[in-house]
């Protein structure tokens, strides 16, 4: 793979509201699929990932478990699928139906198998063969956790700390290599006391921009919102911004002008406490918050700054994640 100057400069850049357009991003697209950083599959947003690029993230997850581990959190993984009673009471399906992924399968006799094969022969609808299964696709990797928690009983009175990470998927094609409908989330996420929780969330306010700077990207912090679907959804968003329950990490990956949310940093209040039932084993209802690092977007903003040949990346930077 040919190395490339860097991208942008590395000193801070303002904060952007959106995501660029996809012809904006679509150059670096090109660049990736040349150089074999990643693979195209014929579906906008789902790809191979070379070595090299699998290499990365792996590195930068060492980092990530050590900080975790130092915090004493108890490492979870779950799988890229929850149960669809899950998600039917989290919620999601109101706030974001637009992203949302179910899991279909075949369910019939040999009559019906017969009818899928000749629509696919004729090229018709074959999906009418199929029925929806008690399983969606994992939307974000902290969704699986809480009814997990709840299950086990009342939070104990110093709290709890989890280190997670799941493939996720989120139903937004697009020709930006940052809006992948696969990916991978590394969460770290606090349960406990609203005390506990603003704690837990201010110390990754300030770890999560050092740790991306000691790789020599830029970054800027800033308020946010999720986008929520729906007329309703904008109150939702403005409520979310007031309050400042949201903040993100912009580094500029597809453009300087807007840059890419690489790191999230959400207090969800008592939202999923009161939803999944979680006590303190004082009875009262536990707050929750977590940080989450897109994967896929940090080492894109790698390879977007540093170039597609991780030898040629600063010996500051692979000292950090090679050592």
């Amino acid at each position: 793979m040919n190395a490339v100057p860097p991208a942008f400069p590395t000193s801070e850049t303002p904060a952007g509201e959106s995501e660029p357009a996809a012809e904006t991003a679509k150059p670096f697209l090109d660049e990736l699929f040349a150089e074999g950083v990643l693979i195209p599959s014929g579906v906008d947003g789902l790809y191979g990932r070379s070595g090299a690029f699998e290499d990365v993230i792996d590195r930068f997850e060492v980092l990530i478990e050590r900080l975790a581990h130092e915090d004493g959190a108890v490492k979870i993984h779950f799988p890229p699928a929850m149960p669809r009673v899950n998600m039917e009471k989290s919620g999601y399906l109101k706030s974001f139906p637009q992203l949302a992924g179910s899991i279909h399968s075949f369910v019939g006799g040999d009559a019906d198998h017969c009818r899928l094969l000749a629509a696919i022969a004729e090229g018709a609808d074959w999906s009418t063969f199929q029925q929806a299964t008690d399983l969606v696709l994992t939307p974000a990797a902290c969704y699986p956790l809480y009814p997990t928690v709840a299950a086990k009983g009342a939070v104990p009175e110093k709290g709890l700390l989890f280190d997670l990470k799941s493939y996720c998927f989120r139903h937004e094609p697009s020709k930006e290599p940052t809006r992948m409908q696969f990916f991978r989330m590394r969460e770290n996420v606090c349960i406990g006391s609203p005390e506990q929780v603003k704690e837990f969330r201010e110390r990754w306010l300030e770890r999560g921009p050092k740790l991306v700077r000691l790789l020599e990207l830029p970054c800027t912090l800033d308020v946010a919102n999720d986008p929520f679907f729906g007329r309703g959804g904008k109150l939702m968003a403005r409520n979310q911004r007031d309050q400042q329950l949201k903040f993100e990490l912009l580094i500029p990956v597809n453009s300087v002008e807007e840059p890419t949310a690489c790191l999230s940093f959400n207090y969800h209040q008592d939202h999923f406490g009161t939803l999944w039932q979680m006590s303190r084993e004082n009875g009262e209802v536990a707050h929750s918050a977590c940080v989450g690092f897109g994967l896929e977007r940090i080492a894109l903003a790698l390879f977007r700054q540093h170039g597609t040949d991780v030898e040629a990346w600063p010996k500051s930077v692979r000292k950090v994640l090679w050592g």
